[in-house]
């Protein structure tokens, strides 16, 4: 035992033995340890997926289960170094490497964080369209959480931060201005997220285009027309363009007018609003507002009806306007009244002959 004793005493590389031994035995039992624990939170964070946990402690075991073995290896290293003394140039070059592994650790866990939070906004929101904001959402938080991990790094590794950013901030008009349409397409994209015009799901008339929104990415937003097709806009163009979302519809405003030959009597004109109002009335889901002779045309007597169809849905609108008009017709054919189409009528003067009588001298 006392040789034992003695041949821990000695030195090597300026630290005895027994210093280099605890080290060692210090490292291996924390690199040996943290991933039993980290493997054990992870197990009890699979089986409780389907539980509701405070947010606290669902953050708290995620970033457990995103802590990569780089730093737990050189968190081991660290505490191990802490019972022996290195030279100087050793000790820097190690602490400067698992300083930058902290770091890069943090980014992880940041950016985790941010994906948690948008994930759990995500379910909130499951069914309401905000998937493409809330992808935006989540990229700009994990750029801006790797620029600061990024920054906090370099200054703690002794680089003038303060020049360093004034140099990119020079360095950033340039580039700006090169790739200023793309910057564009970010912002706009970001102004999609923030003022959330329309989401994926919406119906959307851009221009001359009709589609659903699909996609809503940092650049373009990807809409389904019609006839099959995808149709892609960039996100500056997008919003630059008077856009109808018909998605956000919760009724529907009808306007429509007839017209009756000339020769209808004044008794079945007055009756004419009636018949109207009752036509749009037998329908469900629809709110009558008026119906009016509104009109003397060129070729017949107008009559102008406006309802809503109590829904946004526009197969309901064409079933319930087509119930309108089988209606309409067929209490114009029981009460004798006639559409009118374009006709005119010539009317023709009768020649006027002038006799002249010559007297004969």
């Amino acid at each position: 035992m006392q040789d034992l004793l003695q041949f821990l005493q000695i030195e090597y590389l300026g630290n005895r033995l027994l210093d280099w031994s605890l080290g060692l035995l210090v490292f291996l039992i924390t690199f040996t340890v943290l991933p039993i624990v980290k493997r054990y939170i992870g197990a009890l964070r699979k089986r409780g997926a389907g539980n509701k946990h405070p947010v606290g402690l669902e953050l708290a075991m995620l970033l457990v289960t995103r802590t990569t073995r780089l730093f737990l290896w050189a968190l081991a290293v660290w505490i191990g170094l802490r019972f022996i003394t290195l030279p100087l140039r050793f000790e820097n070059a190690a602490d400067s490497i698992i300083l930058v592994l902290s770091w890069f650790q943090a980014g992880i866990w940041g950016a985790s964080a941010v994906g948690y939070f948008i994930d759990r906004r995500r379910t909130e929101s499951a069914g309401k369209g905000l998937t493409g904001s809330l992808n935006i959402a989540e990229f700009v938080g994990r750029t801006i959480v790797w620029a600061l991990i990024l920054l906090l790094a370099l200054d703690n590794l002794g680089v003038d931060v303060t020049a360093l950013i004034a140099g990119l901030g020079i360095g950033g008009i340039a580039i700006a201005l090169a790739v200023q349409t793309v910057l564009g397409d970010l912002l706009a994209s970001l102004s999609i997220a923030l003022d959330k015009p329309f989401a994926v799901g919406d119906f959307l008339s851009v221009g001359s285009e009709l589609g659903t929104v699909e996609r809503i990415g940092i650049k373009s937003t990807r809409v389904r027309s019609l006839s099959g097709e995808q149709i892609i806009f960039s996100n500056a163009d997008l919003l630059g363009s008077r856009v109808r979302n018909f998605g956000r519809m919760y009724e529907r405003r009808v306007v429509f007018s007839i017209g009756v030959t000339y020769e209808t009597p004044r008794e079945k004109l007055r009756r004419i609003p009636d018949i109207l109002k009752a036509a749009v009335t037998a329908q469900k889901n629809t709110r009558f507002d008026r119906a009016h002779f509104n009109a003397y045309g060129d070729f017949a007597l107008n009559f102008e009806t406006v309802y809503y169809v109590l829904g946004p849905d526009y197969n309901m609108y064409m079933d319930v306007h087509q119930a309108i008009n089988f209606q309409i017709h067929e209490e114009f054919e029981k009460l004798g009244v006639e559409f009118a189409y374009p006709t005119q009528k010539l009317f023709l003067a009768g020649a006027v002959q002038t006799d002249v009588s010559a007297a004969d001298d």
